[in-house]
């Protein structure tokens, strides 16, 4: 959803208060996409500090369909997201990539609400998802998912880095 903030900064002290829908039907990354197994409306208040300023405050709650980081299977992973920005339209593009200020979300005075909660999803993004905290993962030889099942697998895989060692070993047996 598109909000058009020069509407909201004609009047100095104006505050908008908009229930704006996420339209994003999934979170892309790095080329993965995570379905929504949830979301609700952007609570947002946008107010008109005066001198070309704008503060945006918000809420949402959502989840993501995430997999398991073990075993692969489908967590739902939720996000609470509070927004707050605060936006100069004093400044230019130069002044702002000086700051390093990256707000993709402002196009001339319109306000893409979808990538605004792209980035604060991107910010909330865990590192390493769990369906639990034992689990066991996938075999490494048949991808059975060993929370489900067990399987008849050899897994005694050695680590390759030890296989010097394990030569020294060998050859002692011998003697």
């Amino acid at each position: 959803m598109i909000i058009n903030l020069s509407e909201i900064m004609s009047v100095k002290g104006n505050i908008e208060h908009i229930q704006a829908p996420i339209e994003l039907e999934s979170f892309c990354m790095e080329g993965i996409e995570y379905p929504f197994a949830s979301k609700s409306f952007v609570d947002l208040t946008i107010s008109h500090l005066g001198d070309r300023k704008v503060k945006i405050e918000g809420e949402a709650k959502l989840s993501l369909l995430i997999p398991c980081n073990r075993c692969l299977e489908k967590v739902e992973t939720w996000f609470d997201l509070k927004i707050l920005q605060n936006l100069d339209f004093k400044q230019g593009s130069d002044d702002r990539i000086e700051e390093l200020d990256e707000t993709n979300y402002i196009n001339g005075y319109d306000l893409d609400v979808d990538l605004l909660v792209y980035n604060e999803i991107l910010i909330d993004f865990p590192m390493k998802v769990l369906c639990d905290e034992d689990c066991k993962g996938i075999c490494k030889v048949c991808g059975t998912n060993l929370n489900k099942s067990s399987c008849n697998c050899d897994n005694t895989v050695s680590d390759p880095r030890m296989s010097v060692i394990r030569d020294i070993f060998n050859n002692f047996k011998e003697v």
